[in-house]
């Protein structure tokens, strides 16, 4: 299959990339390589595929119409991997329009060009924030969505019911995945596993917001390549799924774990809950079970053992 990826340059677009191409796909990976965290950090995740005869990256920007028109035009693709996007809750409130412009307009862009050229299936990221507070655990797919409490929340709403609005008008297959706390090799560095694991290793205090009894449903990134793969090759009409372990660890838990597998004790700097955290997650994930075969396998103490391990190497490399 010929499948263009967005955000291909990113933590989990590397990944899927590459165990498409490990499989024999075709594919090009656009992205913008934009500076919410050291675009270097990007460049060295795209290095490892670089050398694959059926991989084409493109940098470019999913707002740009001119160039997603002359890259759809071109490009003969089969199906859409749309993993593009402005992340993280805080920033999102910092700068709003910002995460209107490239979440909304940039999907809106892509749903366009797919619709155009006859794309078989347009498989995008959504996100577990769409949940919001109070909602009945664990979170399922049917559960109303209307109250986002962030605004990085709120444009992965929007995606969902544009991709539903062109699935309904053109009859475009589409899939939305909501992850859940995505972590591993190559993980973002604002976000906590990363952040956790630098803080404890170099003695600096760890930020913990709230009392640490908040819960996350942590995937490892593994499992969450399979949940897309399973995605795009299910070709199903139009379906909104859960990818977590569906399991959750406290806050403090978690940083009890890093701990062990550091080897040295937090120090722990209580700060208040932030504006637009939920305070817990947790998938309901029977639906990606019985319509991708999802099967996730690594626990978060696995999981971090090997971020650990990948986080060590880049540490030795730049020293």
């Amino acid at each position: 299959m010929n499948i263009l990826i967005t955000g291909a340059a990113g933590f989990i677009g590397s990944h899927v990339a590459e165990a498409l191409l490990a499989r024999g796909d075709t594919v090009t990976g656009l992205d913008n390589f934009n500076d919410y965290y050291d675009p270097a950090r990007k460049r060295a995740n795209v290095k490892p595929v670089l050398s694959y005869p059926h991989y084409r990256l493109v940098e470019g920007d999913v707002r740009d119409e001119r160039l997603l028109a002359d890259l759809f035009a071109h490009g003969c693709f089969d199906k859409v991997c749309h993993i593009a996007a402005m992340a993280g809750v805080r920033y999102s409130i910092q700068h709003p329009g910002l995460y209107e412009s490239v979440n909304v307009r940039g999907t809106l862009n892509l749903l366009e060009q797919s619709r155009r050229h006859g794309i078989q299936n347009f498989v995008f990221a959504s996100s577990s924030s769409v949940y919001g507070v109070d909602t009945p655990i664990p979170f399922r797919e049917d559960t109303p969505v209307s109250r986002p409490i962030s605004p990085y929340a709120a444009t992965k709403v929007a995606k969902e019911v544009l991709a539903y609005t062109y699935h309904y008008l053109y009859g475009l297959h589409c899939t939305g995945l909501r992850f859940f706390t995505v972590y591993g090799p190559r993980g973002r560095p604002d976000m906590a596993p990363y952040l956790f694991t630098k803080w404890i290793a170099e003695g600096q205090p760890v930020r913990r917001f709230g009392d640490g009894s908040s819960q996350r449903d942590y995937t490892f990134i593994a499992d969450i390549v399979a949940g897309v793969l399973g995605a795009l090759d299910a070709d199903l009409p139009y379906e909104l799924i859960n990818l977590g372990r569906g399991e959750t660890i406290t806050l403090a838990d978690f940083i009890q774990v890093v701990e062990e597998i550091v080897g040295r004790q937090a120090i722990i700097v209580p700060e208040p809950p932030q504006p637009g955290d939920v305070p817990l997650t947790c998938a309901d994930i029977t639906k990606a079970r019985d319509l991708l075969g999802y099967n996730p396998t690594t626990s978060v103490v696995d999981g971090m053992h090997r971020f650990w391990e990948w986080y060590q190497l880049g540490i030795l490399k730049s020293q």
